[in-house]
């Protein structure tokens, strides 16, 4: 899994292999790998263990950062797990399968087939770690084979109870049903709720018509998505900045609704994994349970 996931960087950073980009460019990547570390204090088992699938390398447009989706599923969950404390949170996958934003590079994608395996064997390590009753896994990337990809993984993972949601769902009417899929008016609005300073200022708010103009259609991100060298040829030689979407709905949505929205879904799907799963004594159910870090990771 290690090499795959390595092969794949190389493949895809900074520029995808093969790409006019990639062979001018003259950057050196180099991945550092932390030794792990073993934390001393002992982890409450919870009742519900948390995490999320987004590509934390995804080219959002020049305002938006890279980790724009895992962002969202992030500040979703955080706001979840201090409301409830049967909800402990579980360090993100970092990789995830995607399209869109390989031509312009910037992105890192994993084959479908290797998701599974990404997927199945964290949320298995996981289960063996922390023994919970129950997984809550999120994403907000939203491509239909990453979603169908991640719930294939923790099917194959035996890992028992489990509840995926794709946190974007309750925004549709905002987002695909207008045409504003990715690093548009929907995602800048709900990452300005979650924290302005995330927007890069020298294009935000000032420049939104510099934005508008340099964005792509839906209609023809999903026309050149099945091609991947004529998209990539496409992104070399047009103004494209990355948004395919409608920028310009922006004065029309209201960013902290859009994220309330994501909060109340994932919300019931909690209650709801808590209804159908009782677990242990109910008395035992209001102790907190301590977010768990990055040093956890298995």
């Amino acid at each position: 899994m290690r090499s795959a996931l390595l092969a794949r960087i190389e493949h895809c950073f900074p520029y995808f292999h093969g790409s006019r980009r990639r062979l001018q460019a003259s950057t050196t990547i180099q991945v550092t790998e932390l030794p792990p570390q073993v934390r001393k204090s002992r982890v409450t088992r919870p009742r519900i263990l948390a995490f999320s699938v987004d590509p934390a390398v995804e080219e959002h447009g020049p305002h938006l950062p890279l980790a724009t989706d895992r962002i969202q599923s992030y500040a979703v969950l955080a706001r979840l797990a201090e409301e409830c404390a049967d909800l402990a949170l579980a360090p993100p996958l970092d990789y995830g399968h995607l399209t869109w934003g390989l031509p312009r590079g910037m992105s890192i994608d994993v084959t479908p087939e290797l998701l599974v395996r990404y997927v199945a064997g964290y949320a298995r390590a996981l289960a063996n770690r922390y023994q919970p009753d129950a997984f809550y896994v999120v994403d907000v990337h939203g491509s239909p084979v990453h979603r169908r990809e991640i719930q294939d993984g923790l099917a194959a993972a035996g890992i028992g109870r489990w509840s995926f949601r794709w946190l974007h769902e309750p925004l549709v009417e905002f987002a695909a049903e207008r045409g504003d899929q990715h690093a548009g008016a929907v995602e800048t609005a709900v990452m300005e709720a979650i924290e302005p300073a995330l927007l890069d200022a020298r294009w935000w708010p000032t420049r939104m018509a510099d934005l508008a103009a340099g964005e792509m259609s839906f209609e023809l991100a999903l026309e050149l998505q099945a091609d991947l060298p004529r998209f990539i040829d496409y992104a070399e030689s047009h103004s494209w900045n990355g948004i395919v979407g409608r920028i310009e709905n922006y004065p029309t949505l209201d960013g902290p609704a859009l994220l309330q929205r994501m909060v109340d879904l994932a919300r019931q799907d909690v209650h709801d994994l808590l209804a159908r799963h009782p677990g242990r004594n109910p008395r035992q159910t209001s102790l907190k349970v301590p977010e768990l870090g990055a040093e956890d990771d298995d």
